[in-house]
């Protein structure tokens, strides 16, 4: 139904994620696209849920896929036009779905304007102070010894002698945000889009736009300079009704992390702790503690995750052993069992859309898609690959185009062959395949989701006694258990049934299972 009230919507919605390379095809050059997501709408609205949030969409060479952004105010033109993005955003509001967007504020493109500007103009000008332009030291080093999070050196030298700082790859030089002038400009950019009624901006990498260069460690994450950049952009978003702010944020130290999400700053960042925990009941119920203490104080939603376009799929990474439990272990040939993958990420996401706050889910995740661990190596355009020398796959495999009908690739992708190949025994994973069977990956997130929006409410949890291995709470007349143990376990009496990941066995809630009672 179209939306109505703004409010505070987020805090407790279901989130879909679309990486929109992969997510359908529309125009057959087998890269995904507005058009796709537009066709895609009603399917998303059936699924149930609240708002899509986007990688970014922006004019990009793709040297990070898409995060390198060359053009913050338009559209990459693979993906289509600003007009094809109104229009976007206007059908999925009339659908009763809001819309957030990706903002990447440490970093530009090496084909961006600005940064061609500040080649050009040379060492000393105004368009260099925009970024971080260093001398290099004697001998022909950089700076200072920093690496790159994508691995190898964090600075390049430019034709002059100078040399430019990224944390990412060397297509991605990073801003000055010490410069009034990049303040200034991204004031402008959350503007524009809010403006077209974007309801929701994701920052990307949100914790690490001030440098220390003169450290001798390297000094980037988490400086207190940076609070004073969202309490602009705060400011900002409160200006129009109904609009937030989710910051990407990993970071060890809760108490710092909390800081982000005080009145003046976001309301919601994300829950990587959760994300990265393996399936263990004491792990999960550290989290869901931590998590819990950390926002409830402050007012602020949590945020539940499985997976994203950084990370191993679930049905994969909770088929690896305890024992090399790992959301981003990318080699070849790791131990994999399938078939108990897809039931623990089964079980997993019922307790994730049992918990309060706000979820998120990654587009395929719903189908059960498995990490593509296979790609041949010349098809991998992750720059962790080349970076790593090899040693790192990157983060292709959870980015393969996800399959929506037929017997065999494009499996209704699009009617050109896919930007990456489709598994061929992904034909028993297509939403048509899916469809009709109650017992499907699919049918699970649809009644979950739908339960969830009618049943749970702003309800609290509470923990209920239960055995080692087993997790068991309550929220409002709901009654989550989840036995992680490797025995099947006694249901409650006198309660009703509404939902389980798997099959009940003679009465008792079997091994690597979520319930849902009433």
């Amino acid at each position: 139904m179209p939306l109505t009230d703004g409010g505070t919507w987020w805090r407790g919605a279901a989130i879909y994620q679309v990486y929109l390379r992969s997510f359908a095809d529309g125009n057959g050059d087998g890269i995904g696209d507005l058009a796709g997501l537009r066709a895609k709408l009603p399917y998303l609205a059936e699924l149930g849920v609240d708002a899509i949030w986007l990688n970014p969409w922006y004019p990009s060479p793709m040297a990070d896929g898409g995060y390198d952004v060359a053009d913050y105010r338009a559209i990459d033109p693979s993906f289509g036009t600003l007009t094809e993005a109104e229009a976007y955003i206007d059908e999925a509001h009339a659908l009763g779905m809001r819309t957030i967007i990706d903002i990447v504020p440490n970093h530009g493109s090496d084909q961006q304007d600005w940064f061609v500007q500040a080649l050009a103009a040379g060492p000393g000008s105004v368009e260099r102070e925009r970024f971080l332009f260093r001398d290099g030291r004697e001998g022909g080093l950089p700076p200072n010894d920093w690496q790159s999070i994508f691995n190898g050196p964090a600075w390049t030298q430019v034709a002059d002698g100078q040399w430019y700082l990224h944390l990412f790859a060397p297509e991605q030089p990073d801003f000055n945000w010490r410069n009034p002038a990049v303040v200034e400009e991204f004031h402008a950019i959350l503007r524009f889009w809010l403006d077209r009624g974007v309801d929701g901006i994701r920052i990307d990498s949100a914790a690490v736009l001030f440098k220390d260069l003169d450290s001798v460690e390297e000094s980037y994450t988490d400086h207190d300079e940076v609070h004073d950049v969202y309490r602009g952009w705060r400011q900002i978003t409160d200006e129009y009704e109904g609009r937030f702010l989710v910051g990407e944020m990993w970071m060890p130290d809760q108490e710092r992390f909390a800081l982000y999400l005080r009145p003046d700053e976001m309301q919601t960042a994300f829950n990587f702790d959760f994300l990265s925990r393996p399936w263990d009941a004491a792990e999960l119920r550290a989290s869901i503690d931590l998590t819990l203490t950390t926002h409830v104080p402050i007012g602020a939603p949590p945020t539940w995750v499985l997976s994203n376009h950084d990370v191993t799929r679930p049905v994969t990474k909770y088929g690896r052993p305890d024992t090399s439990f790992s959301h981003q272990d990318r080699k070849h040939g790791m131990e994999t069992d399938p078939v108990l993958g897809e039931r623990r990420a089964r079980a997993a996401a019922l307790l994730a859309m049992a918990l309060p706050g706000s979820l998120y889910v990654y587009q395929g995740e719903e189908l059960g898609l498995p990490e593509v661990e296979d790609l041949p190596d010349h098809l991998l355009q992750d720059p962790l690959w080349e970076r790593s020398n090899g040693t790192d796959r990157g983060r292709d495999g959870c980015r393969v185009p996800i399959p929506w009908s037929g017997k065999e690739p494009p499996f209704g992708f699009g009617a050109g062959t896919p930007w990456l190949p489709q598994p061929a025994d992904w034909k028993n994973l297509t939403v048509e395949s899916q469809q009709a069977d109650q017992n499907s990956m699919l049918a699970l997130y649809r009644n979950g989701l739908e339960l969830r929006r009618t049943t749970l409410g702003d309800g609290t949890l509470t923990w209920l006694d239960s055995a080692p291995g087993v997790l068991t709470f309550t929220r409002e007349s709901l009654t989550c258990i989840v036995n992680l143990t490797a025995d099947p376990i006694d249901l409650p009496t006198h309660t009703e049934l509404l939902l389980t990941s798997n099959p009940l066995e003679e009465g008792k809630l079997p091994s690597d299972t979520t319930a849902w009672f009433r």
